[in-house]
């Protein structure tokens, strides 16, 4: 059994530490309070991950560590930069691979689907941010310091998602109306959080992905009204309400709370068509995207129960 070291007890992280678990590895799950998945094979350890020492005596022995930590979203400037360079820290260290849990907030507004190869043209704090912390992992892997790889995913969906449309489904089962900045009617691509799970743990395990990123294999992107619709006839509840929040009405919410300031800097994803293809990880890794049938029916189960 390989020790598997994860950083982070959110969604992915507790997704992953099941996974790994059930597949008979150990797994030690590293959290600021001690928290994570309660399963025999899964040592939850309570520790700053940003100090380097202390995680790199936790890493000693492993064969990979997964960072699948998540700073609040209005501290990543401050946050994200001692956290990243301690984890690269510990894979050089010791050996263990890093994989990390990404995003595509480094791609920047785009107007066709998004690839590895799309450029990481950010220019808002957030996804410069995240290409800052890539480049330093790719550097260290091109210098033979570390095995680095990174899977990206676009909005999650599934048990404890936290993305929009985990804000927006449980009012539609509910019959409310809901009023965001969003079009409703374009198509999005949606991820499962298994699936990040497994493409992590596959792009982890697989010396063929080292050294670069890859997609998160994921459904054909439908509309959030679609979703929307999709999730309200498995319950009959009515038909979804959706209206578009004008831009300025979010501006000015932002001036009060600091998260709705902060979706200023995204809002792009959700005005315009936002499509990833994850054809490259289905080719190489072998990792299939859960059909989006299945995806909602499981998400309306967890939201219901």
């Amino acid at each position: 059994m390989a020790l598997h070291v994860i950083v982070g007890a959110g969604p992915v992280g507790t997704a992953t530490a099941r996974l790994l678990a059930e597949r008979g590895e150990r797994v030690r799950v590293v959290t600021r309070r001690g928290t994570g998945p309660a399963h025999p094979a899964i040592e939850r350890i309570a520790a700053d991950a940003a100090d380097a020492e202390r995680l790199t005596t936790l890493t000693e022995g492993a064969a990979a560590l997964y960072n699948c930590a998540n700073p609040a979203y209005h501290r990543w400037p401050l946050d994200w930069p001692p956290l990243a360079a301690a984890l690269l820290t510990a894979a050089e260290r010791t050996g263990a691979v890093l994989a990390t849990v990404g995003n595509l907030y480094g791609y920047g507004p785009v107007d066709t689907p998004m690839t590895e190869a799309t450029p990481l043209a950010a220019t808002g704090t957030k996804g410069r941010v995240r290409n800052r912390m890539w480049a330093d992992a790719l550097a260290a892997h091109q210098a033979g310091r570390a095995r680095i790889t990174e899977v990206r995913g676009s909005d999650y969906v599934g048990a404890e998602g936290t993305s929009l449309a985990m804000m927006v489904l449980p009012r539609v089962l509910a019959g409310q109306r809901v009023f965001l900045p969003v079009d409703w009617d374009a198509p999005h691509t949606w991820t499962y959080i298994p699936d990040v799970a497994r493409t992590l743990v596959a792009a982890a395990t697989d010396e063929r992905a080292w050294g670069r990123a890859w997609h998160v294999p994921s459904a054909p992107a439908v509309s959030m009204r679609d979703l929307a619709g999709r999730a309200a006839a498995l319950v009959g509840a009515p038909a979804p309400r959706l209206i578009r929040m004008p831009y300025p009405v979010l501006w000015v919410a932002g001036l009060a709370n600091p998260f709705a300031r902060e979706l200023r800097e995204t809002a792009y994803q959700f005005d315009r068509p936002y499509v990833l293809d994850s054809t490259a990880a289905t080719a190489t890794l072998g990792v299939e995207a859960t059909p989006l049938d299945r995806v909602v029916k499981e998400t309306v189960a967890a939201l219901r129960g």
